[in-house]
């Protein structure tokens, strides 16, 4: 319900996507790269927008920093030309950054899981952005001897690996 009490239709994934793509058709073009924009269905909640193409790096900047940036500018303009409730959530990838990422993240995660069990030393991660530290968290849920938490905040948010 909006304040004059009437019924706000929610905003439907497929119509963020569709906005979202529109505006990222535009920002390579504009950019003058070449890419191509498609979506795909994660699961009910989230859609993944792709932008694939070569030398792309300009769209995800210093540890994805740039891609972050992207994704919130498209979510941005979906919000403000798509009034009302949003469903799920729509992510941003660009030449697959955030699964190679993830896939790093993951593996670095369970060295250094392997390291706080063996000397039994907690280890503080650098500062990382909530998907990054989420990919820690997760990779390190099912490793025995050990459990993680997270300390600070905002941009010096980080992981803390712990021994259990």
């Amino acid at each position: 319900m909006d304040k004059d009490g009437e019924k706000v239709e929610e905003v439907t994934l497929e119509q963020q996507v569709e906005v979202m793509e529109e505006f990222l058709d535009g920002l390579v073009e504009a950019f003058g790269l070449s890419g191509e924009v498609s979506s795909e269905k994660v699961d009910d909640e989230i859609v993944e927008i792709r932008i694939e193409g070569e030398d792309l790096g300009l769209l995800i900047g210093p540890k994805g920093q740039t891609l972050a940036a992207v994704q919130e500018l498209a979510r941005t303009v979906a919000q403000r030309q798509l009034a009302g409730p949003h469903q799920g959530r729509v992510r941003l990838d660009v030449s697959g950054y955030r699964k190679r990422r993830a896939e790093a993240l993951t593996r670095f995660a369970l060295q250094v899981a392997e390291d706080v069990k063996s000397t039994g030393t907690p280890k503080m991660l650098e500062p990382m952005s909530p998907p990054d530290r989420k990919v820690v968290h997760d990779a390190l849920t099912d490793v025995e001897g050990v459990r993680t938490a997270s300390e600070g905040e905002d941009r010096r948010r980080r992981v803390v690996v712990l021994p259990d």
